[in-house]
């Protein structure tokens, strides 16, 4: 095994690059960088039928927003390219005259149909392995059976072929796993799998396996579907007689549906409305733009936090961790076995923690340049007041102009609820001698104001929380919001005896 950690993501360009690899990407940076490794970006695009333009560029762009930036890819280059497969192909051909010639590969010349048949032979049987492998390869119009002179002349001809591992019989495969512990498996039920395409291109089982060996990957991290392949590629590993140098496997949990069961989708997603992917998605085939979480207003550091405590937990109680934090507490060995369940809720809190984090400064000239996009003046002090008032309420930034735009728009329409339970002659007293006080005053704090606002109600004898809820009303047009007296100080005196003043005469 390689003494340099060296790990490695490797998605397929054929879309949106889904939230549960951003988490395989993520666990694999942490580790590399944990370890003082490195973190490798390998495109696999064998697939040319599925390939789709602009996805590479687009999953390069999703992990750097999130923070996770490769050592060597595609984009930034190193010693082990070239980084994409496609242009690996004289590599892999090279591997697979390898497996040929020492036996433990062959040609098949099966058609769609004789492969249908077998299939369907197999069903009928109710065999115990259903599948193109030991038990029925001798029975199949391959390379085995034909003999190489025979072979050799189909291949001559141009008959279209497939290149297959052989099996060896008899023979306990044994997959260790980080995660999942020993694995044990049966050589008589794993299929001989196609190696080779009949386009010229490998299949994922042999470019991963070459790729890993030949970019001197010590620790394969990938998800739990990619388990039952697992004992393949030990298989693969064997038969070029790498087996001193085979990676540690660590096969991750699923990301579960929010209800729990079932691997999340991209239909749950849309069901629960929430993103699948990390950023927008736009695919050309469709001609369909997808939102990601970076456009619904979650914050990168956020993301990355619920994602690490999806399937990993740092052995304690501790919930906020940044992607530095991160690096430092990862290990291998605290990674679950159990599926995660997609609790989006749980993705807002982390927003409104990382949120709360952000200098008021920041975020004040943000939402100054929101509202004069609004087309309202607002200078950066009023900016930060509002800040203030709001910043334990959102959970988005766009939350602070949602919930903030009373600052900059007197109310002509009032929650009926709150004014028929909350509203009345008395109250309406109480204000109108509270708005003719704050005319003739200098509001200097929300405690002046407090104190203005319970002599006037205390002369009326009224109590000041029976005023309250109107008053509210009366600045903001709903029943709930931030502190009151905030409020007021933000908006002034005049305009908030003018509010006063507009209330009375609507609901009275």
């Amino acid at each position: 095994m390689a003494t340099e950690v060296r790990v490695r993501f490797a998605p397929s360009p054929t879309g949106g690059l889904h939230i549960g690899g951003v988490r395989t990407a993520m666990y694999n940076y942490l580790f590399a960088r944990n370890q003082g490794g490195k973190f490798i970006l390998r495109i696999e695009d064998t697939d040319q039928a599925r390939k789709v333009e602009g996805a590479e560029e687009y999953i390069i762009e999703a992990l750097k927003w999130c923070g996770i930036e490769a050592d060597e890819s595609p984009a930034v280059g190193g010693d082990f390219g070239p980084y994409r497969q496609s242009e690996r192909l004289a590599t892999y051909r090279q591997h697979v005259e390898l497996l040929l010639a020492s036996g433990n590969a062959y040609y098949a010349f099966d058609t769609p149909e004789e492969l249908t048949a077998m299939r369907e032979k197999l069903q009928k049987e109710k065999a115990a392995v259903q599948q193109y492998g030991i038990a029925t390869r001798m029975n199949m119009h391959n390379s085995l059976t034909l003999g190489k002179e025979e072979a050799a002349k189909l291949i001559e001809l141009g008959t279209p072929y497939v290149v297959r591992i052989k099996v060896p019989e008899n023979q306990t495969v044994v997959v260790n796993d980080v995660v999942r512990g020993e694995v044990r498996v049966e050589s008589a039920i794993i299929d001989d799998k196609i190696l080779l395409k009949s386009d010229g291109y490998p299949t994922y089982h042999l470019a991963n396996v070459v790729d890993d060996h030949l970019m001197e990957i010590s620790h394969v991290i990938r998800g739990e579907e990619w388990l039952p392949s697992a004992p393949l590629h030990v298989l693969l590993y064997q038969l070029f007689g790498w087996q001193d140098s085979m990676p540690v496997f660590a096969h991750l949990p699923l990301l579960l549906k929010p209800e729990g069961s079932g691997k999340l989708s991209k239909r749950d997603a849309d069901k629960h409305g929430f993103p699948i992917f990390p950023i927008e998605w736009h695919d050309p085939r469709t001609d369909e733009t997808i939102t990601g979480f970076r456009e619904q207003g979650y914050l990168p550091e956020a993301l990355v936090n619920f994602l690490a405590l999806l399937g990993w937990n740092p052995g304690n109680d501790e919930e906020v961790f940044s992607l530095s934090q991160l690096v430092n507490v990862f290990t291998l060995n605290r990674i679950n076995k159990a599926g995660a369940k997609f609790d989006i809720g749980k993705a807002k809190w982390f927003n409104q923690i990382y949120l709360r984090k952000q200098p008021w400064e920041e975020l004040a000239v943000k939402f100054k340049l929101v509202a004069e996009e609004e087309g309202f003046t607002c200078d950066l002090e009023k900016a930060k007041e509002i800040i203030g008032l709001l910043i334990e309420r959102v959970t988005f930034f766009s939350d602070f102009w949602n919930q903030g735009k009373f600052f900059f728009v007197s109310p002509n329409e009032y929650d009926e609820q709150m004014a028929r339970k909350k509203w009345n002659e008395d109250v309406a007293a109480v204000l109108v001698g509270f708005a003719d006080k704050l005319s003739s005053s200098l509001v200097e704090s929300a405690e002046d104001t407090k104190q203005m606002l319970w002599e006037v109600a205390n002369e009326k004898e009224l109590g000041i929380g029976k005023v309250m809820p109107g008053l509210r009303l009366a600045m903001t047009g709903s029943g709930g919001g931030p502190d009151l007296m905030g409020i007021i100080k933000v908006l002034g005196a005049e305009e908030s005896s003018k509010r006063i003043h507009n209330a009375v005469l609507a609901l009275n």
